[in-house]
């Protein structure tokens, strides 16, 4: 069996997060054309609901609990025999691709008859738009578990680059419209054909990279106990691994509820309308966009190495406080830095040329204040289910998952009423807290006791507090935000005083969490 070092994974989780970066910035270069075109609107809200479906089934079944469940087996078999390894995986991915199939077809009929039976405009174009983009689904989930075979392998790069062709896809299409100087519901549903055509373009780049490295076996009989044994894993880390997503799910169907259900909840009107989920959906784009960049990027460089480890407790444990240290170490400046800067990202990101209103923005601001101080939580959670995991334990963030799902819904019903929109983000950022902490404290339990990372955590956070106040203070010298202009001068400053503090920080103070990710050692 193969050793695994912190210095690999600092390495991986480079490799990933640098890909990772750049596909990122496409995906707020795309942000930034697409809010112009729909701005805070009923298009806008709609297009975001309609994407947002099999984006959650993505990371459910493609990057969340399949691969969950699949990675460390398929680990396994690659290293002990090659043959069981191919066969295990086609049975795998093609099961993938005709239950997924099956749920398009379920799902279509549903939405569809949805669509016929409305009765508002309104209700009838966002339906419509979740029909046309819901056969997104099963390609990129299908794309997602292929990109898993490759991480097994090694092969961090090409998943990780896979939705730039998305974003490029989405940019030409939205860029036409705007130049054909259609309406926003036409170039809706330009957007969603491009959407579709990424799905298969992202297929055969995966494709087309997995075939130098394995071949797809159909004789798969001798590998159906193991592809069994994956199933019976499967629901708990569905449930444990999805609570996020569940929690964004719920954010949009509140979201939504005007336009879907109606205008009251429990007899009481509800703070929402047509403009509730643009903001909601765009909002959340922004602190996913360090979740994913860096805090994911730990967790899946880290998973083959926690499979790889898990029989042997020390080294476990050491991957695990680790991966710990890399997530906390990036995810908090980040939880502190996008609380600072949140008024002037939003107005950079969604103000002018069609983009939203001044009343969206405020509102928008609101949201990334809760959402933000989730940042680190979101990033440690993933370390923490994929830990449990590689123990072979899928019931534990299965019950935790549940839990905090409730949490957040009692949250989000109590929340509303005083803060709309804002009430579904700190609702989101509550429970993710309350369930890093519950399974830290459970997982600690099966480390080596003499492994400790609070003294690290409480340097990070410190470190990350005082860049903060640096941050802040920075931006409380400049002059107001008073134009897109000046909104980007006091960004530009507040990322510079950001990055410029934290880094000299944590190198003066030779935290070895900046050593591991510039030099992987």
């Amino acid at each position: 069996m193969s050793t695994t070092k912190p210095s690999s994974i600092a390495r991986d989780t480079r490799t990933v997060a640098s890909v990772t970066l750049i596909s990122r910035v496409f995906g707020l270069a795309r942000d930034l054309v697409t809010v112009r075109l729909f701005g805070d609107s009923l298009v806008g809200s709609a297009f975001a609901a309609a994407f947002a479906i099999p984006n959650l089934f993505r990371r459910l079944l493609g990057e969340g609990a399949l691969s969950a469940a699949f990675i460390p087996r398929y680990t396994r078999l690659a290293e002990e025999n090659e043959d069981a390894a191919e066969r295990y995986a086609t049975l795998i991915v093609t099961s993938l691709a005709i239950a997924t199939t099956l749920l398009l077809v379920i799902g279509e009929a549903v939405v569809l008859g949805l669509y016929f039976t409305a009765h508002d405009e309104a209700r009838r174009f966002s339906f419509g738009l979740i029909a046309l983009l819901l056969p997104f689904m099963p390609m990129v989930c299908t794309t997602a578990i292929l990109g898993g075979m490759l991480q097994v392998r090694g092969r961090f790069l090409p998943l990780a680059a896979s939705p730039i062709l998305l974003s490029v896809c989405i940019i030409g299409a939205a860029l036409l419209a705007m130049a054909q100087d259609t309406t926003p519901e036409q170039g809706a549903i330009w957007i969603g054909f491009a959407t579709l055509l990424a799905g298969v373009l992202q297929i055969v780049w995966v494709m087309a990279e997995l075939k130098r490295r394995t071949r797809w076996r159909f004789d798969t009989k001798p590998v159906r106990d193991e592809a069994r044994a994956t199933m019976r894993r499967f629901v708990p880390v569905l449930i444990g691994m999805g609570t996020l997503q569940l929690n964004t799910l719920m954010d949009t169907v509140l979201a939504m509820w005007p336009t879907w259900v109606g205008p009251t909840l429990f007899g009481r009107t509800i703070p929402m309308d047509e403009a509730s989920n643009a903001i909601v959906g765009y909002t959340q784009r922004l602190y996913q966009f360090p979740l994913g960049v860096f805090g994911i990027a730990v967790a899946t460089a880290a998973f083959p190495a926690l499979a790889r480890t898990a029989s042997d407790k020390p080294r476990f444990t050491e991957t695990v406080a680790h991966g710990m240290r890399l997530s906390l170490f990036i995810g908090l400046p980040a939880t502190i830095g996008l609380f600072v800067v949140r008024r002037d990202l939003v107005d950079v990101m969604f103000s002018g040329g069609g983009g939203f209103s001044d009343d969206g923005l405020t509102r928008s601001a609101a949201v990334l204040a809760g959402y933000s101080l989730g940042v680190f939580a979101y990033s440690l959670n993933h370390m923490l289910s994929r830990s449990f995991y590689a123990l072979d334990d899928t019931l534990t963030p299965m019950r935790v998952g549940i839990a905090m799902v409730l949490v957040n819904l009692v949250c989000n019903l109590s929340l509303i009423w005083s803060l709309r929109e804002a009430g579904l983000a700190w609702s989101t950022a509550i429970s993710a807290l309350l369930q890093t902490l519950v399974l830290a404290l459970i997982l600690r339990k099966r480390l080596e006791p003499n492994i400790s990372i609070l003294p690290g955590a409480l340097r990070i956070t410190l470190v990350s507090l005082a860049m903060g106040s640096l941050v802040w203070l920075a931006l409380h010298f400049m002059p107001g935000a008073e134009s897109w202009s000046s909104s980007a001068l006091r960004l530009t400053v507040a990322v510079v005083v950001g990055v410029g503090s934290y880094t000299g920080l944590a190198f003066a103070l030779k935290m070895p969490e900046l050593r591991w990710l510039v030099k992987g050692a």
